[in-house]
């Protein structure tokens, strides 16, 4: 399935803090547009050690974009009763880092007066403050592995989503451009015939004052200028072709699988070429404007483009 490379993606897990605290962990999973797989990681010490996890997890699933876990935490406090009734699992104060803890409170409140003072959360979280029962780092790790991965299964299913809403609005101006170049191939022909009468009456006016010149030269090359003008402004059916032929592979690109950005980012830089040819050799205005209308869906094409993973 085509996604985009934007979304976002959130879960959350309970862990013990220790003492008989409980918090709920929350990882949030964010992407945005990057030409590459960009990752980055803002977690909290107790959840540094699932990076490697987390890392491995994004680059199977992803392949573009810039992709950021975020994890914290807050003190549940309707879950820090059930803490209790299990004792095992509660840690121990370090009786010594919680003395200097507290003077080094006291004076830095000397310093600043109105600062305030540390919530028992904060206190408990402070490093070394509580000696973590045997196997707390490792609820700490699972914990935030569970829930980044809850996250970012989130994140696909909302890369997905917008990933299918942009391939219909990819497909809807597709067709916009093939009704233009429906309506204007056909008058083609038409806009070649008056042309050729548009150069025949120049050439005329040519022969006439040339009736009155001396010499041949000046007419031979007023006609040859005509003659290379007229070459290069009708042939405009390769570019047609051209541009018809890049509308299909986008439509088979879209109605594909797997990342397809960058194949449809070369396809817009194609399909421009196609569109400013054609305006360089209109040879009538409504041509011009249809070169233009194709111009500007193309580049509605791009900025969607650039989304897409």
């Amino acid at each position: 399935m085509i996604s985009s490379m934007t979304g976002y993606g959130s879960a959350s897990r309970q862990v013990s803090l220790g003492a008989g605290v409980v918090a709920d962990l929350q990882v949030e999973c964010r992407a945005v547009n990057s030409r590459f797989l960009d990752l980055g990681f803002r977690l909290p010490d107790e959840c540094r050690g699932a990076e490697p996890a987390l890392r491995e997890m994004a680059t199977h699933s992803l392949s573009r974009g810039k992709v950021e876990f975020r994890a914290a935490w807050r003190v549940n406090s309707g879950a820090a009763g059930a803490a209790k009734s299990n004792p095992h699992a509660l840690g121990a104060l370090q009786q010594d880092r919680l003395d200097a803890l507290y003077t080094l409170q006291e004076k830095a409140q000397e310093a600043f007066p109105k600062a305030q003072e540390l919530s028992i959360a904060e206190v408990l979280r402070w490093p070394g403050i509580v000696s973590e029962p045997r196997g707390e780092e490792e609820g700490w790790i699972a914990a935030t592995v569970e829930a980044g991965r809850a996250a970012l299964e989130a994140l696909i299913e909302s890369r997905n989503s917008e990933g299918k809403a942009l391939v219909g609005v990819l497909t809807n101006i597709t067709s916009k451009m093939r009704e233009i170049v429906k309506v204007i191939e056909p008058k083609v022909p038409e806009y070649v015939s008056q042309y050729q009468k548009k150069l025949t009456e120049r050439l005329s006016e040519a022969l006439a004052a040339q009736e009155q010149a001396k010499s041949g030269t000046e007419l031979m090359e007023r006609i040859r200028q005509e003659v290379v003008l007229y070459a290069v402004r009708i042939d405009i059916a390769e570019e047609f072709a051209r541009l018809k032929t890049h509308l299909q592979a986008v439509d088979t690109a879209l109605a594909g699988k797997g990342p397809v950005g960058k194949r449809l980012d070369f396809l817009m830089q194609e399909l421009n070429r196609e569109a400013n040819t054609l305006s360089s050799k209109s040879v009538s205005e409504e041509c011009t404007q249809a070169a233009l209308e194709l111009k500007l869906l193309i580049e509605q094409m791009r900025e969607q483009v650039q989304n897409l993973e």
